[in-house]
Order: C-alpha cells, then sequence, then structure tokens
C-alpha cells in the first residue's frame, strides 16, 4: 500500500518535470542557424512549409515503364520454370541461363521496391544509399555465381531436379 501511495505522489511530479524540461530542448534545436529542421523519428526536412517540393526528373526507368517491365518479369516466369522443367537444363543451357538470371532480377526488383518504401534516403540518408548499393553488389555477385553454376556445373535446373528427388 505504501509504494502505491509513493507511485501517486512522485509519478505526476516526475512527468511534470518532463514536460516543463522538453520544450527547452526543442527550442534549442529550432533556435540554431541551421537551416534543415530535425522533426524527431521523422525526416530532415530544407527550407520551409512554403518553398516548393522539388521533384525527381522523369526518368524511363521510372513510373509506369518500370511497373510494366516488372508484372512482364513476373508472369514471364511461369511458362519460363515449366518449360525449364519440362526439357533438361543440360540439353538447353541458355533457357537455363534466361531462367537463372530471371529469378535474380525478379527477386532485385522486389527488395529494392522494400528499399525504396522503407529505406527512403531522404529519411535515411546513410543507411539508405548504403542498403542500396549492398543489394546491387548482392545481385551482381549472385549473377555472377548463376553464370558460374550454369557453365561450370550442372545447371540451376539440374540442381533443384536432384534435391527434389533428394
Amino acid at each position: 500500500m505504501n509504494t502505491s501511495i509513493l507511485l501517486r505522489s512522485t509519478l505526476p511530479r516526475a512527468l511534470a518535470q518532463r514536460a516543463v524540461v522538453r520544450p527547452a530542448v526543442v527550442q534549442a534545436r529550432t533556435a540554431s542557424t541551421n537551416t534543415t529542421t530535425y522533426v524527431p523519428g521523422g525526416p530532415i526536412y530544407k527550407g520551409t512549409v512554403n518553398d516548393p517540393t522539388d521533384f525527381p526528373t522523369p526518368s524511363r526507368t521510372h513510373g509506369s515503364h518500370h511497373w510494366a517491365f516488372e508484372r512482364l518479369l513476373s508472369a514471364g516466369l511461369v511458362p519460363l520454370t515449366v518449360a525449364a522443367f519440362a526439357t533438361s537444363g543440360t540439353n538447353y543451357p541458355i533457357l537455363d541461363g534466361i531462367l537463372g538470371v530471371s529469378l535474380v532480377m525478379h527477386s532485385h526488383i522486389g527488395f529494392d521496391s522494400c528499399l525504396v518504401d522503407y529505406v527512403h534516403k531522404r529519411k535515411f540518408p546513410i543507411l539508405g544509399p548504403l542498403s542500396t548499393w549492398t543489394l546491387r553488389s548482392a545481385t551482381v555477385a549472385a549473377l555472377v555465381g548463376i553464370y558460374q553454376f550454369n557453365t561450370n556445373d550442372i545447371g540451376l535446373t539440374e540442381l533443384i531436379a536432384k534435391v527434389w528427388m533428394a
């Protein structure tokens, strides 16, 4: 019973002291001569509310062309996968290579969409570009590995067929 009385008496005072200290900290952050405003947990804004928004330059690799390529690649993976497993990978190595490249590119586009949506460079100025370049280097490494595996070993479809039968 004594602890509940103690908590009831000290908790409102602690919250009141914290509320008094907090505006001074926010005021000190906005009173600096820096032009960018820091919003705790939010993005870094440049300028004021009345400044116009910087729009990205139009590009053929982003927007509707990019979306159409993603859908075409996703829809094309279904018959490509069936064709690769209906035929033997050793008899048709080009089909095996196209399947490997298509799977890696499909994965790259999916992970890149996640990074664009959740780790954007405006909110995460260091982690955003770092994660994007990490994904790009992992994609290049995977493409080199698929090429090496398809040319110097049994190939992707033969590997999956052997794992499936094991």
